[in-house]
């Protein structure tokens, strides 16, 4: 599932609920989605692959970034599909509300920021290679981006071969998406469960890859 996923047939980035995703989150939800330990794992990630000082995207951002927060970073900007979280979320220096499977180009300039993140999201995404051959774009050479998810997720909006993967092959799948989008290299997957193996308490996986900008 690493080779190039242009060929899959669009039925398996259907969802079981295809309403407008704005109406899905137009009521904000102040909640968080995976476990005390798994929020500690992905601010970790962040905290080993994150430049301290540097300008960090926030893809598909909620009003919690779970940044490290002794680290400084130089601007923290935010994507996601409700204002309101945004809004609360402090660790934002600008956010944009952009719904990325009706439109999966950012409206940044190329190399703006140094590093990203999308964090217990990446399921909900019907155009994933598209988003993250953008992403590509955005980030400068090098720069990484951070991919988490766990076991959760609203079953109704995430996408059919997401239901049908066992972690193992939901891990092969987004680095698939990586290795589709064309420029990003050193792709890396990380089982950084709290408890790996053991039952009690969320799992938490990430795929990690570099942007590549070719020669």
């Amino acid at each position: 599932m690493a080779d190039s996923l242009d060929d899959l047939p669009r039925a398996v980035f259907r969802r079981q609920d295809e309403t407008p995703d704005e109406l899905f989150y137009r009521q904000p939800r102040f909640v968080t989605h995976i476990d005390d330990g798994a929020i500690l794992a992905v601010t970790q990630l962040y905290r080993e692959f994150f430049p301290a000082g540097g300008r960090i995207l926030d893809l598909m951002s909620s009003w919690i970034s779970h940044l490290p927060p002794e680290v400084t970073y130089g601007q923290v900007v935010g994507l996601g599909l409700n204002a309101s979280e945004l809004e609360r979320n402090p660790r934002l220096d600008g956010h944009v509300v952009q719904n990325l499977n009706t439109t999966p180009q950012l409206p940044f300039a190329d190399d703006s920021f140094d590093a990203a993140g999308l964090t217990v999201s990446v399921d909900y995404l019907t155009q994933p290679v598209a988003v993250l051959r953008d992403l590509g774009r955005v980030v400068v050479a090098g720069g990484p981006v951070v991919i988490s998810f766990s076991n959760r997720c609203f079953p109704s909006k995430a996408v059919a071969i997401w239901h049908q993967l066992t972690s193992a092959g939901q891990l092969d799948l987004v680095a698939g998406y990586l290795h589709s989008g064309g420029n990003w290299t050193d792709i890396q997957q990380l089982d950084r469960s709290p408890q790996p193996g053991k039952r009690g308490g969320d799992p938490l996986f990430a795929v990690v890859g570099r942007a590549f900008k070719g020669g």
